[in-house]
């Protein structure tokens, strides 16, 4: 993907985000904020059976990189299993922006990515329903 190309997908996912907006009757929320620059991220999570995400859906306020990239990883993570997420690392949405943006701002383009990686380790920590605690 050449450079231009690269700049028209992240201001199409800025501009028109994917599964942006509150979830409904989410079994987790997470926000992840940058410390330098101030960008927020929260996170919304569904799971649908034993393991699996049905559905990721963001909110979040800051820079172009950071809203675009969260939008990428809400689709690109759409349906995965929790360890799916747990195993995945954030290379694609780095290789979508491009080498000069993901190097120049990584924490910013991250953001999302660990936002859902730390709901699915929560999910994970919760006792399970019916099971005895002790």
């Amino acid at each position: 993907m050449d450079p231009q190309e690269r700049m028209d997908l992240i201001l199409d996912h800025y501009e028109r985000p994917r599964f942006a907006g509150e979830l409904a009757g989410a079994d987790v929320v997470q926000t992840g904020t940058t410390a330098g620059c101030g960008d927020r991220v929260t996170v919304y999570l569904r799971l649908d059976g034993p393991g699996r995400a049905a559905s990721l859906t963001f909110q979040g306020e800051g820079c172009t990189i950071s809203q675009a990239a969260a939008s990428m990883a809400m689709e690109m993570m759409q349906g995965w299993t929790l360890q799916q997420i747990d195993q995945a690392t954030p290379e694609s949405i780095l290789d979508a922006l491009g080498p000069d943006i993901a190097a120049n701002r990584w924490r910013c383009a991250t953001l999302a990515f660990n936002a859902v990686q730390a709901a699915s380790l929560e999910l994970q920590r919760r006792p399970v329903e019916g099971m005895d605690s002790r």
